[in-house]
């Protein structure tokens, strides 16, 4: 084979493998950047009843303080219901929250572990009551004041679902944590901000997303995977629904300060996102070869790495001496620096987390040292494991 050829195969290779990802991240960061634009006006004198559901798993020291938050928040006309699920716990989550002023509902099924179980259950009861929207939040959450009033709105304009921007809280902590704050800024603000521009579906992100009554009734959350959040988006976009994007609101959860605690959690989200990419890539693109256009960002989504992965694949095409390689290559570093410099901007970043970039190297560098676990968590076969909590810096 001439050496040329021997050349170009592995050039062309890395890039086809980072082309979809490069122009997924182009046209985010395009869309995220750009002014929203306005949302037609629903009917703001319609009340609506609201059923904020809280997943908590052993959360008795901190369902309180999230209990707090939720009730602080302006209702406006609406009505809110608070129920927590206590699900498989074996200390006081459920005792606590219904001390605290919720209803709560206890499962015990060790077999079937996780958030996306626990919803499922949660659901299966509260759809036969008068609930309009369901709301899900995290157990380490807090929420803003104008959560409600703000979610409400788009629902009065007819949303089927709708995610509000999702932020590290405690990013003073450690560098680490500084570093997951600058990643949650591209990841849940900026990438949704630039879907909802385009017209795109916005994505779950986990925590602070809310699903209309017809939404679950004819999406039922049956997602069991350890990446439930992306699994039941995928089918929402499937079924022909879009999830709108709040992005007057935020919710705040701290993360994993030290090495130990963060490398359990990266391991769980990245490898079912490694699983969701294995299962549902194939179809996706039998789909959009077949005409289903909506189903074209979902898939260039799964078709971007997590950016650690996809700097180091952007490294070594650059390196390989291929020159249309090189050009792509380069042409990718520029927009992951635009990506990332545009979330900082959007997410009204300071100084401390511009300076924080410095650091992403080594971040880097410990990615790769989780690939046995990544690998592990994305078999069909992996059990969803609670990350060890961390106490919140409520001053960030």
């Amino acid at each position: 084979m001439p050496t040329d050829t021997l050349i170009m195969i592995p050039g062309a290779l890395l890039s086809a493998a980072v082309l979809p990802g490069t122009f997924e991240l182009a046209m985010l960061t395009l869309g995220g950047a750009l002014l929203p634009r306005k949302t037609a006006a629903g009917n703001g004198a319609v009340p609506i009843r609201f059923c904020i559901v809280i997943p908590a798993h052993d959360e008795a020291e901190g369902i309180e303080a999230c209990l707090r938050g939720i009730q602080g928040a302006d209702e406006g006309i609406h009505a809110v219901t608070v129920v927590v699920i206590a699900d498989n716990c074996g200390d006081d989550t459920a005792g606590r929250a219904e001390a605290a002023g919720a209803r709560v509902l206890v499962r015990d099924d060790p077999g079937r572990r996780g958030k996306g179980y626990a919803l499922d259950h949660a659901f299966s009861i509260l759809l036969k009551e008068d609930h309009d929207v369901f709301v899900v939040v995290d157990a380490d959450t807090r929420v803003e004041t104008n959560f409600v009033t703000e979610l409400a709105a788009l629902f009065q304009a007819g949303a089927d679902a709708v995610q509000t921007r999702y932020c590290v809280s405690n990013p003073a902590q450690s560098t680490r944590a500084r570093l997951m704050h600058v990643a949650w800024l591209a990841f849940n603000v900026l990438r949704p901000r630039g879907r909802e521009y385009w017209g795109w579906s916005a994505g779950i992100l986990g925590s602070g997303f809310g699903l209309h009554r017809r939404t679950l009734e004819s999406v039922p959350f049956d997602a069991g995977s350890i990446a439930e959040d992306l699994e039941y988006h995928i089918r929402l976009v499937r079924a022909g629904k879009r999830v709108r994007f709040c992005d007057g609101t935020t919710v705040w959860s701290p993360v994993p300060a030290t090495g130990a605690v963060a490398s359990s959690q990266r391991a769980r989200w990245e490898g079912g996102r490694f699983r969701m990419m294995r299962e549902q890539i194939p179809p996706l693109v039998r789909q959009v070869a077949g005409g289903r256009w909506p189903l074209l960002e979902p898939l260039l989504d799964l078709l971007l790495l997590p950016l650690a992965f996809h700097v180091i694949l952007l490294a070594l095409l650059l390196v390989w001496p291929w020159a249309p390689g090189r050009t792509l290559a380069a042409s990718g570093m520029a927009i992951l620096g635009l990506h990332v410099a545009a979330a900082l901007a959007v997410g009204r970043a300071g100084w401390r987390d511009w300076a924080a970039l410095a650091t992403a190297p080594f971040y880097i560098v410990w990615k790769l040292t989780l690939g046995r676990r990544l690998l592990s968590s994305a078999s069909r076969e992996a059990a969803w494991v609670r990350t060890e909590r961390t106490k919140s810096d409520e001053s960030a």
